[in-house]
């Protein structure tokens, strides 16, 4: 571990609990986040009672969103959504960056799902999903056009699709890994944890190696690039197929937490190659719906639509998909009656 970071052996290390820390392996040109969620994924998760194979598809997402939101430079918010045409129809989840670069990012998420046709648990929770398409989005605040890049879910889940998305639409070798799960202190409640490394190459190449990857094509699913597609570009492959075998060595336990703190699985995944780690950003739940936002979108409906939404009593109620927040209005303070 470089100058600077915790000491993984020392007795007051933080558990890194509800945090990300960025990282980078200067032998073999690579950067990287890890990633611990704890309360915020526990709130996101519970507050809709979500059942558990919606929960581990819903903790995927947004352990993502936390480890590529942290390793973008924002102003705003970045997000992942996928949209499936299986009994999960959505899955969504949004980071928001500390307030002028600092404090605790904020974090939300939600799911649409049918209930009736959606076990409480299976193997295989991404298949709920179906055909559908993942998709990317920086949003870099009000009067600026958001970016978005799609790509189809494809066979591995979110994370497949993560890798997938950075191979295809930016070239840059990205491997992530994942564990969600629930866990419990002696004599406490149960939690709901996830944990995850994400791996991106550094590797910048020429027109010459371009040339070479069009020659050779894609290799994944429906012709789409992959990482080892990416990382075979120039002579830079061996130096990613060794952080692949090393990342391979996690255990889900460790992932997870909290008893092996972020820095302690740096060292003990990548001892050789010195990680070089900067300051963990913190994470919060956190939900930027409010009353002024919600009323605002209402004065854009016509009236006649407006009308329709009221209640037997003659007011007009919204909830926030996020957070479940209600907020209620009079008529007459939506239109002029």
């Amino acid at each position: 571990m470089s100058e600077g970071a915790t000491n993984p052996g020392a007795e007051d290390a933080p558990l890194g609990d509800d945090s990300v820390l960025p990282f980078q392996l200067d032998a073999l040109d690579l950067r990287g986040r890890v990633a611990r969620l704890d309360r915020t994924l526990d709130r996101i998760l519970t507050q809709h009672r979500y059942p558990p194979s919606v929960c581990a598809l819903l903790g995927e997402a947004t352990l993502l969103a936390a480890m590529i939101g942290q390793a973008m430079k924002l102003r705003y918010k970045f997000s992942i959504q996928a949209k499936g045409e299986g009994p999960v129809s959505l899955i969504a989840a949004d980071y928001r960056p500390g307030e002028g670069g600092v404090g605790p990012a904020e974090m939300r998420a939600y799911a649409q799902f049918d209930p009736e046709a959606t076990p409480e648990t299976m193997d295989d929770p991404y298949s709920l999903l179906g055909e559908g398409l993942f998709a990317m989005t920086i949003d870099q605040g009000p009067r600026m056009t958001p970016y978005q890049g799609l790509t189809p879910l494809v066979a591995g889940g979110l994370t497949a699709c993560a890798e997938t998305y950075f191979a295809q639409s930016e070239q840059i070798a990205t491997r992530f890994t994942t564990a969600i799960g629930q866990a419990a202190e002696p004599g406490g409640a149960r939690r709901w944890r996830a944990g995850g490394v994400m791996l991106q190459h550094l590797a910048e190449f020429g027109e010459s190696a371009q040339a070479e990857a069009e020659k050779r094509g894609p290799s994944g699913e429906d012709g789409l690039m992959t990482a080892q597609d990416v990382a075979d570009l120039g002579d830079q492959s061996e130096a990613w197929n060794r952080a692949n075998i090393l990342l391979d060595t996690a255990e889900e336990i460790e992932l997870i937490g909290p008893h092996v703190t972020p820095e302690r699985l740096l060292v003990r995944l990548f001892h050789e190659e010195t990680p070089r780690v900067y300051p963990a950003q913190a994470i919060t739940f956190g939900c930027s719906c409010s009353r002024e936002k919600v009323s605002d979108l209402l004065s854009k409906y016509p009236e006649n639509a407006v009308r329709e939404m009221t209640t037997e009593d003659g007011d007009i109620t919204a909830d926030c998909q996020f957070c479940g927040a209600q907020y209620r209005f009079a008529l007459d303070e939506v239109i002029a009656v």
